[in-house]
């Protein structure tokens, strides 16, 4: 009975947002500051472009099953700011990144000590805008101490932090997020508490960190619900994303939103703040993006390599026709 009313829910969600029709944020710019691009496909890349989104950010994570060595981070990361870079670009996205080590994999102490030595390496590179996603997942002593650890590598290398709260016994995880992130001198504006909701937003605000909703279809956030957040707290230091991963998730969900947001009345103003400049403002304190990077057309030579390698697969020509049926 459970299952069939799961897929009957389900249903009904796609039926909600087959309704939306993208024409009317037409010329509207976006910026995902959360989605993990490694997990998805090249056709996602030319639809989050067609859609609207210029640029976005994908935080470090998991990979569904434990790591077993330091060398997998070191070749995850060295992805992040290498292969991963250059295939956002060839669909005219600018991609950032945030490098950290995530909550989960916090809790192989062992592995984490060795993680925190290669860390350095990274969060200096080009196109790292934070620290990111740390925090907690079931809120373990190891997690608290490598959460205060890389808090002190922010504030030494002066760059923002992405907090990742946890899906269990998220109000008491965001609040002692937030308590460690100023024990550790973290200033609340460097800090974008990343998955609120309703039983959390207030005191993230009120507090003056910046928060971030990710809309994920039947877990964390539904857009209908964030439509009635942003009129309830308007849209300072308010920012979307999608957090788009190798689950059930949606790499449209920013521009779906601010279609819905449109729809519901909610300004332009209003709409551009939480769906692209808020995430420019807090991630640009790294000092790594300009805006005209990637406000710019650019032409797009798919035929381009990285390190020997295209996004073209024997002999691919790059598609013109994206509505054609005809798979040549």
């Amino acid at each position: 009975m459970c299952c069939n009313d799961n897929f009957q829910e389900r249903n009904e969600g796609e039926k909600i947002q087959t309704i939306l029709d993208l024409n009317d944020i037409s010329g509207m710019k976006f910026f995902d500051p959360h989605v993990h691009m490694t997990s998805r496909t090249t056709d996602d890349y030319q639809a989050m472009a067609d859609a609207g989104i210029v640029a976005l950010i994908e935080p470090a994570f998991w990979l569904g099953q434990p790591r077993t060595g330091v060398d997998s981070f070191t070749d995850y990361y060295s992805s992040l700011i290498g292969w991963e870079r250059f295939r956002s670009s060839q669909f005219g996205i600018k991609h950032y990144c945030t490098i950290g080590l995530n909550s989960r994999e916090a809790n192989n102490e062992k592995l984490a000590e060795q993680v925190m030595e290669i860390l350095p390496q990274f969060i200096f590179k080009e196109g790292v805008v934070g620290i990111g996603e740390i925090g907690f997942d079931d809120q373990t002593a190891a997690e608290e101490k490598y959460y205060r650890l890389q808090l002190d590598l922010a504030l030494e290398a002066g760059l923002p932090v992405q907090i990742h709260t946890p899906h269990r016994d998220k109000k008491k995880g965001t609040q002692r997020s937030m308590d460690i992130a100023i024990e550790q001198g973290l200033a609340p504006h460097m800090v974008i508490v990343d998955h609120n909701n309703e039983e959390t937003v207030k005191e993230v605000l009120d507090r003056g960190f910046w928060a971030a909703f990710t809309i994920y279809p039947f877990t964390k956030m539904g857009n209908e619900r964030m439509v009635e957040v942003v009129k309830q707290y308007g849209s300072e230091r308010v920012m979307i994303n999608s957090a788009a991963d190798w689950g059930i998730s949606d790499p449209l969900a920013v521009p779906k939103t601010a279609a819905l947001m449109k729809k519901s009345g909610i300004s332009l103003k209003d709409i551009e703040l939480v769906t692209y400049r808020n995430a420019i403002t807090a991630f640009a304190q790294s000092g790594q993006i300009d805006e005209h990077d990637f406000v710019t057309v650019k032409n797009i030579d798919q035929s381009q390599k990285f390190e020997s390698n295209s996004i073209l697969r024997g002999g691919q020509q790059p598609r013109i026709n994206k509505n054609s049926i005809i798979i040549s």
